[in-house]
Protein backbone atom coordinates (compact mmCIF):
# COMPACT_ATOMS: atom_id res chain seq x y z
CA UNK A 1 0.00 0.00 0.00
CA UNK A 2 2.88 2.02 0.76
CA UNK A 3 4.54 1.86 -2.34
CA UNK A 4 1.18 2.79 -4.37
CA UNK A 5 0.94 5.71 -2.29
CA UNK A 6 4.49 7.22 -3.64
CA UNK A 7 3.97 6.27 -6.78
CA UNK A 8 0.67 7.99 -7.11
CA UNK A 9 2.60 10.74 -5.68
CA UNK A 10 5.22 10.74 -7.88
CA UNK A 11 2.84 10.85 -10.84
CA UNK A 12 0.79 13.64 -9.75
CA UNK A 13 3.91 15.75 -8.99
CA UNK A 14 5.55 14.58 -12.67
CA UNK A 15 2.09 15.87 -14.55
CA UNK A 16 2.48 18.99 -12.28
CA UNK A 17 5.83 19.57 -13.52
CA UNK A 18 4.59 19.08 -17.05
CA UNK A 19 2.04 21.39 -16.85
CA UNK A 20 4.00 24.23 -15.65
CA UNK A 21 6.65 24.17 -17.66
CA UNK A 22 6.74 27.06 -20.35
CA UNK A 23 7.83 26.57 -24.16
CA UNK A 24 9.77 28.48 -25.76
CA UNK A 25 6.47 29.40 -28.02
CA UNK A 26 4.74 31.07 -24.98
CA UNK A 27 5.19 34.46 -24.16
CA UNK A 28 8.71 35.70 -22.56
CA UNK A 29 8.07 38.14 -19.79
CA UNK A 30 11.92 37.76 -18.86
CA UNK A 31 12.98 41.51 -18.32
CA UNK A 32 15.85 40.97 -21.42
CA UNK A 33 13.15 39.50 -23.98
CA UNK A 34 13.48 40.78 -27.13
CA UNK A 35 10.37 43.21 -28.09
CA UNK A 36 7.31 41.01 -28.97
CA UNK A 37 6.10 42.97 -31.77
CA UNK A 38 6.59 44.48 -34.82
CA UNK A 39 6.22 48.65 -35.11
CA UNK A 40 5.39 50.55 -37.84
CA UNK A 41 5.47 54.51 -38.51
CA UNK A 42 3.38 55.90 -35.64
CA UNK A 43 3.33 52.88 -33.03
CA UNK A 44 3.03 54.00 -29.40
CA UNK A 45 6.30 53.25 -26.90
CA UNK A 46 3.99 52.40 -24.07
CA UNK A 47 0.46 50.74 -25.42
CA UNK A 48 -1.39 51.23 -22.42
CA UNK A 49 -1.30 55.10 -23.06
CA UNK A 50 -2.01 54.98 -27.26
CA UNK A 51 -5.39 55.91 -27.54
CA UNK A 52 -5.20 56.26 -31.40
CA UNK A 53 -5.27 59.81 -33.80
CA UNK A 54 -7.40 61.32 -36.48
CA UNK A 55 -6.12 62.86 -39.06
CA UNK A 56 -8.73 64.46 -41.95
CA UNK A 57 -7.67 66.36 -45.40
CA UNK A 58 -10.64 67.47 -47.24
CA UNK A 59 -12.73 64.49 -47.44
CA UNK A 60 -10.63 61.47 -46.79
CA UNK A 61 -9.80 60.52 -42.87
CA UNK A 62 -6.69 58.68 -41.55
CA UNK A 63 -7.62 57.12 -38.42
CA UNK A 64 -5.19 55.18 -36.14
CA UNK A 65 -6.33 52.78 -33.80
CA UNK A 66 -5.21 52.26 -29.85
CA UNK A 67 -2.33 49.62 -29.26
CA UNK A 68 -4.80 46.64 -28.50
CA UNK A 69 -2.56 44.18 -26.25
CA UNK A 70 -3.29 40.10 -26.41
CA UNK A 71 -1.98 37.36 -25.26
CA UNK A 72 0.31 37.04 -28.23
CA UNK A 73 1.40 40.51 -28.60
CA UNK A 74 0.19 44.12 -29.29
CA UNK A 75 -2.01 44.73 -32.42
CA UNK A 76 -2.50 48.25 -33.72
CA UNK A 77 -3.97 49.14 -37.16
CA UNK A 78 -4.55 52.56 -39.07
CA UNK A 79 -7.85 53.21 -40.78
CA UNK A 80 -7.98 55.22 -44.21
CA UNK A 81 -11.29 56.26 -45.33
CA UNK A 82 -12.20 58.36 -48.63
CA UNK A 83 -15.36 59.12 -49.86
CA UNK A 84 -17.54 57.55 -47.20
CA UNK A 85 -15.67 53.86 -47.80
CA UNK A 86 -12.73 52.93 -45.89
CA UNK A 87 -10.35 52.33 -48.57
CA UNK A 88 -7.15 50.60 -46.78
CA UNK A 89 -5.95 49.09 -43.81
CA UNK A 90 -2.86 49.17 -42.93
CA UNK A 91 -1.07 46.91 -39.69
CA UNK A 92 0.74 49.46 -37.58
CA UNK A 93 1.89 46.30 -35.04
CA UNK A 94 1.19 42.95 -34.99
CA UNK A 95 2.73 40.03 -32.82
CA UNK A 96 6.07 38.64 -33.58
CA UNK A 97 7.34 37.09 -30.67
CA UNK A 98 8.39 34.35 -32.39
CA UNK A 99 8.76 32.84 -35.84
CA UNK A 100 5.49 30.60 -35.84
CA UNK A 101 3.95 34.03 -34.91
CA UNK A 102 5.02 35.72 -37.79
CA UNK A 103 4.46 33.18 -40.10
CA UNK A 104 0.44 32.72 -38.75
CA UNK A 105 0.38 36.59 -39.13
CA UNK A 106 2.43 36.62 -42.71
CA UNK A 107 -1.20 35.16 -43.98
CA UNK A 108 -3.63 36.23 -41.08
CA UNK A 109 -3.23 39.90 -41.26
CA UNK A 110 -3.91 40.27 -45.34
CA UNK A 111 -6.69 37.90 -45.32
CA UNK A 112 -8.10 40.11 -42.47
CA UNK A 113 -7.59 43.14 -44.03
CA UNK A 114 -9.14 41.36 -47.41
CA UNK A 115 -12.60 40.68 -45.35
CA UNK A 116 -12.36 44.16 -43.60
CA UNK A 117 -12.52 46.32 -46.82
CA UNK A 118 -15.53 44.15 -48.07
CA UNK A 119 -17.73 43.98 -45.11
CA UNK A 120 -16.25 47.96 -44.74
CA UNK A 121 -16.55 47.51 -41.31
CA UNK A 122 -14.83 45.81 -38.23
CA UNK A 123 -17.51 42.95 -37.62
CA UNK A 124 -15.41 39.97 -39.61
CA UNK A 125 -14.85 36.34 -39.12
CA UNK A 126 -11.28 35.70 -37.12
CA UNK A 127 -8.73 33.78 -38.71
CA UNK A 128 -8.73 29.97 -37.73
CA UNK A 129 -5.37 29.40 -36.05
CA UNK A 130 -5.01 33.51 -35.20
CA UNK A 131 -7.37 34.09 -33.03
CA UNK A 132 -5.58 36.11 -30.65
CA UNK A 133 -4.54 38.42 -33.45
CA UNK A 134 -8.00 38.77 -35.37
CA UNK A 135 -9.69 40.29 -32.19
CA UNK A 136 -6.73 42.89 -31.93
CA UNK A 137 -7.09 43.41 -34.97
CA UNK A 138 -10.93 44.24 -34.61
CA UNK A 139 -10.57 45.94 -31.91
CA UNK A 140 -8.08 48.66 -32.85
CA UNK A 141 -10.01 48.97 -36.82
CA UNK A 142 -13.64 49.16 -34.78
CA UNK A 143 -11.72 51.76 -32.56
CA UNK A 144 -10.33 54.05 -35.40
CA UNK A 145 -13.33 54.01 -37.30
CA UNK A 146 -15.50 55.12 -34.12
CA UNK A 147 -12.83 57.77 -33.83
CA UNK A 148 -13.32 58.68 -37.08
CA UNK A 149 -17.11 58.75 -36.98
CA UNK A 150 -17.53 56.41 -39.39
CA UNK A 151 -20.70 54.62 -40.32
CA UNK A 152 -21.02 52.14 -43.02
CA UNK A 153 -23.64 52.74 -45.67
CA UNK A 154 -25.68 49.57 -46.31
Amino acid sequence: MRRITMWFLATIAVVVLLFSYRTSTGADSSPSATPAVVSGPGASADPGRSRGTIARSGSSTVADGPVVQTKRGNVQVQAQISGGRITEITPMTVPSTNSRSREINKHAVPQLRTEALAAQSAQIDAVSGATATSEGYTESLQAALDGAHFKAKP
